[in-house]
């Protein structure tokens, strides 16, 4: 039994939730202790059974509530020292053992999970994606992405599923009301990912077995479910893949998504 739900997935908010048989984690915590626990007695899952919380990074949308939880329940975080530095108010609040440091590329082990914090292009202390294994099966989280590169693509290669960034559509966010900065941000190379250029991430990634993927971060503002879904299906399409073969679903921005079985031989939503 391997599954995973997205409970948040947004510049909201991000919160998501990895299961196996012996270990429950969460990764970022970036919506009200109260919401996160009450996503997660809606999949019948009690947040005092939780045995730890990853952190991504640093941004208000990903620690939301992360002192609140550990605080409340007692529960350990992990992040890399310079995230920590990063979030000084959540380190204030955290009480010494419940502190815990990993180092981006070093592999460390929680339960049964055996977990691989990567580096990922973002403007934060030092960002990171996670590839999470359990018995032969990898399965990958890579959100608040600038740009696709080599030593990405290689991280997330033989992940049997990923929630993957699709944050915006290019001409929603030419056209938005948004700042002339702000669009640079998010469009440059530390900022987030386009539908387009997740598309084509998927792609590439199905040769090395992915075969299930949620698209994760949409933007309120810059993008739709609709738009995301299609614009990656198209992108496969050209590519001359079979869409049947791939299983494509979209987080929600305020609602848990299905649990979803992971399992290699029957991946169902």
């Amino acid at each position: 039994m391997f599954k995973f739900c997205s409970l948040y997935s947004g510049s909201s908010g991000n919160s998501l939730y990895v299961e196996t048989p012996d270990t429950k984690i969460l990764i970022d915590a970036g919506e009200s202790a109260k919401k996160i626990e009450t996503a997660l007695n809606s999949i019948n899952v009690s947040i005092k059974d939780i045995d730890a919380i990853l952190v991504t990074h640093e941004h208000s949308d990903h620690i939301r509530g992360l002192h609140s939880l550990s605080k409340k329940f007692n529960l350990p975080i992990y992040a890399n020292s310079e995230t920590w530095e990063a979030m000084p108010e959540v380190s204030e609040q955290v009480s010494e053992p419940q502190k815990n440091l990993f180092v981006n590329g070093e592999n460390f082990e929680i339960g049964n999970l055996k977990i691989l914090p990567f580096s990922i292009p973002h403007d934060a202390a030092n960002p990171c994606g996670f590839n999470i294994c359990y018995e032969d099966q990898k399965i990958s989280i890579a959100t608040d992405l600038g740009h696709i590169d080599s030593k990405l693509i290689k991280n997330l290669e033989g992940s049997s599923f990923i929630l993957l960034e699709a944050n915006y559509d290019p001409n929603i966010l030419k056209c938005s009301r948004y700042p002339y900065s702000l669009k640079q941000r998010i469009a440059g190379p530390n900022g987030h990912l386009s539908n387009e250029m997740a598309g084509k991430a998927i792609s590439y990634l199905i040769h090395s077995g992915l075969n299930n993927v949620m698209l994760g971060h949409l933007s309120k503002e810059n993008n739709f479910p609709e738009l995301a879904y299609k614009t990656v299906v198209d992108e496969l399409m050209s590519q001359n893949f079979d869409e049947n073969n791939v299983k494509i679903g979209v987080a929600s921005r305020s609602n848990p998504s299905p649990v979803l079985n992971l399992e290699v031989e029957n991946v169902t939503y």
